[in-house]
């Protein structure tokens, strides 16, 4: 049993000094949006970094990739606009859970992924990374001012020096710098000592009502993007950057329903995978499912010992420094675009769907519908002209 199990981990979990690096590849993302969401909804701190983390550790198993696990972006953002109740909130996850396990069983997403072309793809993950780009330069960066700025820069030149380094990569440099900032000027270290207590998940059954009304109001609204961006995109995404490793769009689709169908019992926010996420923690230096063990690691320990000092562990990262891991992260994703610069077609179609998924309501669906519409009306054009 030992070597079976030693055999299976073999390649796909390490942990040194580059997974390291490469577990913080997603905070800029993943965090701001946790906190949004817990502060909008009154959530219990404990059940949202404790499932959080455990579906990171699951994913790094599983796969033994930096398979990430994000909150879902749709839903969020409509949960902190509108102060959504936690209740729908997970009777939305469970929803979502649901019609994306018939999708997947029904062979719907591996049709979908087959019909639509690469250079839509492209240009949703070159949309997704502008959005990324715009929120760290103006949000995060900004943030705290001159200081702010100063911090980032530090923070930037590290990275320029020593991106792609294996020796000294630098996500631990750069997350180093902002938790020194924070110890010397942020934390109350005696308001952080005086909330430390062990706190498990609570368990809860979503109500019917709940999970019909998370489903319209959040889930339909979550799909698209889903859709586009955590399980196409994402299946593109780990081509790319694992040639090698052959990950199917059920397999992707299938992990994202079943978490889903857990973590609502657990009060855990509703989570799927995510082009953005894999592509920062591997630019950070990343390259087996140890880097999201240990960042899911790091969130069980905050919600089962420091859950009751959750405003000062807040303080721990500074939001300049999320930017600039957010920003390379943008960087990653926005250069997969040049393995279509052999097609004027291609390139254009890619940057129209980027421009509609960054800019509009229902960018990505948008995005989706209109490139492929391009993609294959502009081919049987030329077909019907030749």
């Amino acid at each position: 049993m030992g070597k079976m199990i030693k055999e299976f981990f073999q390649n796909r979990v390490a942990f040194n000094r580059n997974e390291l690096s490469g577990s913080f590849g997603d905070i800029g993302t993943d965090f701001p949006l946790i906190v949004g969401m817990i502060l909008a909804s009154q959530l219990d701190v404990t059940s949202i970094f404790v499932m959080f983390g455990l579906m990171q550790i699951i994913t790094g198993v599983v796969y033994g990739l930096p398979m990430p696990m994000q909150p879902l972006k749709a839903m969020a953002v409509l949960v902190i606009t509108k102060n959504i109740e936690a209740s729908i909130l997970f009777g939305g996850g469970l929803a979502i859970g649901v019609v994306m396990l018939v999708l997947s069983l029904s062979g719907a997403l591996t049709w979908l992924a087959k019909k639509i072309p690469a250079c839509v793809v492209r240009g949703i993950q070159f949309g997704l990374g502008l959005s990324l780009a715009s929120l760290a330069l103006k949000k995060y960066i900004p943030s705290m001012g001159v200081n702010g700025y100063a911090l980032a820069l530090a923070g930037f030149i590290i990275m320029v020096l020593l991106l792609g380094n294996r020796r000294q990569p630098p996500g631990v440099f750069v997350i180093g710098l902002g938790l020194l900032y924070a110890v010397f000027f942020r934390v109350d270290f005696g308001a952080l000592a005086a909330g430390v207590g062990f706190q498990l998940p609570s368990f809860a059954v979503p109500s019917m009502a709940d999970i019909l009304t998370g489903f319209v109001v959040l889930s339909l609204p979550q799909l698209p993007l889903s859709l586009s961006n955590s399980v196409i995109a994402t299946n593109k995404t780990v081509g790319d950057l694992f040639p090698d490793k052959k990950i199917s769009v059920k397999k992707i689709g299938v992990t994202y329903a079943l978490i889903n169908l857990i973590l609502p019992f657990f009060g855990g926010l509703p989570v799927c995978h995510g082009c953005g996420g894999l592509a920062g923690h591997y630019a950070l230096g990343a390259r087996t499912g140890g880097s999201v063990i240990i960042y899911g690691m790091i969130f069980v320990v905050i919600g089962m010992f420091f859950s009751q000092s959750f405003t000062q562990v807040i303080e721990l990262f500074p939001q300049p420094i999320l930017g600039v891991v957010l920003l390379f992260e943008a960087l990653t994703l926005m250069l997969f675009l040049r393995d279509q610069t052999g097609s004027k077609r291609d390139t254009a179609i890619a940057l129209i769907v980027a421009l509609l998924a960054m800019g509009l309501p229902q960018g990505y669906v948008v995005g989706l519908t209109v490139g492929t519409i391009l993609y294959y009306g502009h081919k049987k054009f030329f077909a019907e002209s030749s």
